[in-house]
């Protein structure tokens, strides 16, 4: 991280891996805008940000569905930071997907927010890193992009299509200075979660909060968090269709 402190714009603040992010960004010092849906919960989240050392912390609400106000929001981010240093996209929904295959409707929702939504706000924001020519944006994606599943292809298609953007976009920003990092996490302990079973593969917002410092503060293009989940995608991805079609993945 460079001396000075770092301006950062969070979209999605209120979720457990972005506001681990944020605490662990506030201890160093960084001024922070904050959005979100829930306007409550952002400032009881921006209190707390407060105590533990960021300067200033702003909150804007943000409907990221809403996809006409995106380029004044972002112009508006800009204003108030002075220059993005770092953005951070973090909304999402988990889709169920038994409900998305009996209904179109309930799919293109949920494309629409995991994908349609986050595409328009990455291009808007990449054209003011553009004109600012530095700056990183991280996006939190999933594993659940790397291959189609049955249990969750519509969360996937939406994941894997984000993800698949950000290597277009890196190509596009790497020559003016810009990073695009994309966020793999794997099976993560939040309240978007809290119905499945967990085991050892899970981890805590925290420890994917702090993959993500560590790889912004290092620049990287891609992480897997936690680190083996890489290898596993490794193995999903090389199985041959007729062997994985017969797993229940």
């Amino acid at each position: 991280m460079p001396e000075r402190t770092w301006n950062v714009l969070i979209i999605g603040a209120t979720s457990a891996i972005a506001e681990s992010l944020a605490r662990r960004l506030a201890a160093r010092g960084a001024t922070l805008l904050l959005t979100g849906r829930d306007s409550v919960r952002l400032e009881a989240i921006a209190d707390d940000l407060r105590v533990r050392g960021a300067p200033v912390v702003r909150t804007v609400s943000l409907d990221v569905a809403q996809l006409a106000v995106h380029q004044r929001f972002v112009d508006e981010a800009a204003r108030t930071l002075g220059r993005i240093d770092v953005a951070v996209v973090a909304h999402g929904t988990l889709p169920d997907q038994k409900a998305c295959e009996a209904s179109s409707a309930q799919t293109v929702a949920e494309m629409n927010t995991n994908f349609v939504g986050t595409v328009s706000l990455l291009t808007v924001l990449a054209n003011v890193m553009c004109s600012q020519q530095c700056g990183t944006i991280a996006v939190i994606t999933s594993v659940a992009g790397d291959r189609g599943r049955q249990s969750n292809y519509v969360y996937g298609a939406a994941k894997g299509g984000v993800s698949r953007f950000l290597q277009g976009l890196r190509h596009r920003l790497r020559s003016v200075g810009v990073r695009v990092i994309d966020v793999k996490p794997g099976f993560v302990d939040t309240p978007m979660t809290s119905a499945f079973p967990k085991g050892p593969l899970w981890a805590t917002p925290a420890n994917v909060a702090q993959d993500i410092e560590r790889a912004i503060d290092r620049g990287c293009d891609e992480i897997y968090t936690p680190w083996f989940w890489r290898w596993i995608m490794l193995v999903i991805r090389s199985l041959p269709n007729a062997l994985f079609h017969r797993t229940s993945l």
